[in-house]
């Protein structure tokens, strides 16, 4: 199995699974003919599927017998119910769950010792090849299995290998964090917005500017106070902003928002 031949199978074809697929086909060539998928209404995957040219089929182990890495994207509550009746078919495919706090323990015991899985936290913007993939550093794929998941996601995703008992926290940040960042995106064009701005054009400067903000770190390294000093002339229009936010409790409404993700 390697990155350019492998078939990639989706258990479940909610958003997440969609974002996936759309990443792979749109940002990391992979052709649509490569996927398969089932979900539980199969009139909704038939029109998901066609928009990638994917495979939709009826049942977990159909994905199984067609693919070579399958991603398990159900509800965490509904895996043992899922997958169970495919275990046979499973055996010996790369198996990667996006099911939330479900760990190397829990797939060990579900599809068996011999089993290949790694449990992972991806993030919706994967699907314009911007992602986070946060995985369990327990697992239990070949080498050759990991060589081709990293290939196949690294295009579209930061994978970022984190201990099992920080994979929640993991998610807080990554998972999580677009709802967080979203927020902020509008609360910023909303205050453009009050002040004359047409909204459409705030959203579009606020947009780019986050993502230009985000990509600057990645290159660069430079620490976030840093980049924020660099902004922040002596007496200028950004210290107070700055201040503002201090005064409204930024930082601590963000730390609270990571903490009750994992209450």
């Amino acid at each position: 199995m390697d990155a350019k031949t492998a078939r990639i199978g989706f258990i479940g074809f909610g958003n997440m699974a969609q974002a996936m697929a759309k990443g792979l086909a749109e940002h990391a060539n992979v052709a649509g003919d490569r996927i398969t998928a089932c979900a539980a209404h199969y009139d909704k995957l038939q029109a998901s599927c066609a928009a990638l040219g994917a495979t939709p089929v009826h049942t977990a182990a159909e994905v199984a017998e067609a693919s070579d890495l399958i991603i398990v994207a159900v509800k965490p509550h509904m895996v043992v119910d899922v997958l169970a009746p495919a275990r046979e078919a499973l055996a010996g495919k790369a198996v990667v769950s996006v099911a939330a706090g479900l760990l190397f323990d829990f797939y060990d015991e579900l599809l068996g010792q011999e089993s290949h899985h790694l449990s992972t936290i991806p993030n919706t913007p994967i699907a314009v090849g911007c992602g986070v993939i946060a995985c369990e550093q327990k697992h239990s794929l070949t080498c050759d299995e990991w060589d081709t998941f990293t290939q196949l996601f690294s295009p579209i995703a930061l994978i970022e290998p984190v201990a099992g008992n920080l994979l929640s926290t993991a998610s807080a940040v990554a998972g999580c964090g677009p709802a967080f960042a979203a927020m902020f995106l509008e609360s910023l064009a909303d205050g453009a917005v009050k002040n004359g701005l047409p909204r459409a054009t705030a959203y579009r400067l606020a947009a780019q500017m986050m993502a230009g903000t985000a990509q600057l770190h990645l290159a660069e390294g430079t620490h976030p106070g840093a980049m924020k000093d660099a902004v922040c002339s002596p007496g200028g229009t950004t210290i107070k902003g700055v201040a503002a936010l201090e005064a409204a409790g930024l930082r601590n409404a963000v730390i609270s928002a990571v903490d009750a993700t994992l209450q």
